[in-house]
């Protein structure tokens, strides 16, 4: 299974959205080099808020531009960066993914998926609305998280839009991926 970046986005300060980058450097353990969620614990202001010393799993949030077209189809214009994403994806399922998948990006970059982006109000912020369409629920009722995945660092390189993105599936049963 593979797919293409087709865009990289980093942020030093605390905003929804990330502006487009030439290329961002993923630092082994970390994150993105300065981007504001890099770190060993928790970044995001509401996991910091129940406990700092949890373990940064979001490291690096990867969406798929897939979801551009389906919330377009709705009437939303969303862009690389809009939803905070570090990178942009096209050509693979990202979803479908189990935890512990390695994701290698161009010649050195390794990520190690986490889990899903838990949707939040900020995105009705961005876009009024907007949250109805990357959260939702199935035919059984469960709820469908559509926003993307997050990851670790496994090794560092430097990612740029066109860069290859390879995914290794882990051995053993496979767990879906579930918010993080």
């Amino acid at each position: 299974m593979s797919g293409t970046v087709t865009a990289v986005s980093s942020n030093g300060e605390y905003s929804f959205t990330k502006p487009n980058r030439d290329g961002i450097t993923l630092l082994a353990g970390l994150g993105v080099e300065g981007d504001v969620h890099a770190g060993v614990t928790v970044k995001h202001r509401s996991r910091v808020a129940q406990d700092p010393t949890q373990p940064n799993l979001r490291q690096v949030h990867l969406i798929h531009e897939e979801l551009f077209a389906d919330v377009g189809a709705e009437g939303f214009t969303v862009v690389p960066g809009d939803l905070g994403e570090n990178i942009t994806t096209r050509g693979i399922d990202l979803l479908g993914l189990p935890v512990g998948t390695l994701l290698r990006i161009g010649d050195d970059a390794v990520l190690e998926v986490t889990g899903l982006r838990n949707p939040c109000l900020q995105i009705d912020n961005f876009r009024n609305g907007l949250l109805k369409q990357v959260v939702g629920r199935d035919e059984a009722g469960n709820i469908v998280r559509k926003a993307g995945i997050m990851s670790i660092v496994k090794e560092g390189g430097t990612v740029r839009p066109g860069d290859t993105i390879t995914a290794e599936l882990p051995t053993g049963p496979h767990r879906p991926l579930d918010r993080v």
